[in-house]
Parts: structure tokens; C-alpha cells; sequence
């Protein structure tokens, strides 16, 4: 067990959708970005790429450090206390997104959602502002994200 479980994330940004993954269980459908914990022996920049792959199919450039959140436990009732890094990626020629063989636990699908539509799914965690002002131009970087203070979605 860790102190504080890392997560490497992949903002995949095209044509003015985002590249999702669609989950169903007991809550209903819901997406992430291709994302996963870090592995030992494995850098931020080596798990963003495995992960894009693992979850979405694809391989990907990784760029700049978009997003940081925090899920800390006791202030959003999870288990375990969470620092995501959301990196900006571009998809490498030729790659093209689609469901793994394998899929993780409950991934349904691998999907491109319109920017426009962010505001109609239910998106963990809730960073859909947070990608519409960075796909606009308009997001503040540096910042953090304290996903306890995120606006409630309902299922």
C-alpha cells in the first residue's frame, strides 16, 4: 500500500472531442481519461504511454503536464488518496483507437466525445470546465485541482 497512489493520464484532444473511456457498473455509464497507477521502475512519461495503449489502443506522443488533481480520502470519502497527472497527448500515425482485447474491470468502450457534449456524461473525475477552458485557450495552468471541491455529478 502507498502513502499516495500516482496516476498517469492521457488528455487526447482532436477534432474538437476528447478520447474517453466508457466504464459500466452498478453507477451506470461513466468515462475517465486513459489513465492508470504508475507501475515500479516505470517514469510518469513511460505510464502515460503504457496506459493510452492498455486502455485505449493507441500509441501517443506525450506532452506537457496539463492537470494535476488531488483525491484526498478524507475529504471525498474514496479509499485511497490519489494524485493524478494529466499529461496533453497527440496520437502517434497510424494508431487508432480502440477497445483492448483484455479491457479493464467494466470498460464498455472507447470513445471520442464532443468538446460540446462534455456537459451530458458523467466524467471521473469532473474536469469537464477544466478541458473545455483548456481546449478554448482559456485555463489557468498550475493549478491544482482538489476534486473535492468539484461540482457533484448524479448518476
Amino acid at each position: 500500500m502507498y502513502h499516495i497512489r500516482v496516476r498517469a493520464c492521457a488528455l487526447i484532444v482532436e477534432n474538437d472531442s476528447v478520447l474517453l473511456i466508457q466504464f459500466t457498473d452498478e453507477d451506470g455509464i461513466h468515462y475517465n481519461l486513459p489513465a492508470g497507477g504508475t507501475e515500479p521502475g516505470e517514469t510518469i512519461i513511460e505510464a502515460v504511454k503504457r496506459e493510452a495503449f492498455e486502455e485505449a489502443g493507441v500509441e501517443v506522443e506525450v506532452g506537457d503536464l496539463v492537470f494535476v488533481s488531488e483525491n484526498a480520502p478524507h475529504m471525498t470519502g474514496h479509499r485511497v488518496h490519489g494524485l493524478s497527472l494529466m499529461f496533453r497527448c497527440h496520437i502517434k500515425e497510424g494508431s487508432v483507437p480502440t477497445l483492448p482485447i483484455n479491457p479493464d474491470p467494466n470498460q464498455t468502450d472507447v470513445l471520442w466525445i464532443p468538446i460540446n457534449e462534455l456537459e451530458n456524461i458523467v466524467l471521473f473525475p469532473n474536469i469537464k470546465e477544466e478541458i473545455i477552458q483548456y481546449v478554448k485557450g482559456e485555463y489557468q495552468n498550475n493549478r491544482l485541482i482538489e476534486e473535492h471541491k468539484l461540482k457533484e455529478q448524479f448518476i
